[in-house]
């Protein structure tokens, strides 16, 4: 592909894999719940937004792929938390233009 763009090729490749990876509305919602409540378990997600947790731990592992989200060990517990809350600003802006 031949762009005409000041973006160089790789950044754009990552950047439109970045937003297809949170581009659903569960992995959306999961965004939005770190960026008010900043850590939380699998668990707590899952019951906040009503989801099975195998569900949940899918989700988690495609916005933890993305550098999305990162994960600590808390014991036996793993800690979610956003790698940048800018990742919410992309939520702000959705809700302006849609």
């Amino acid at each position: 592909m031949d762009f005409k763009t000041h973006f160089d090729i790789d950044f754009l490749k990552n950047s439109s894999e970045t937003l297809r990876c949170i581009a659903h509305p569960v992995r959306l919602a999961i965004i939005d719940l770190l960026h008010k409540k900043k850590n939380m378990t699998v668990t707590e997600i899952q019951d906040q937004l009503g989801l099975q947790q195998a569900i949940a731990s899918h989700h988690l592992r495609i916005l933890k792929g993305a550098d999305v989200v990162d994960v600590n060990r808390d014991g036996k517990n793993s800690i979610y938390s956003l790698t940048d809350d800018d990742f919410y600003a992309i939520v702000e802006i959705m809700i302006k233009v849609i």
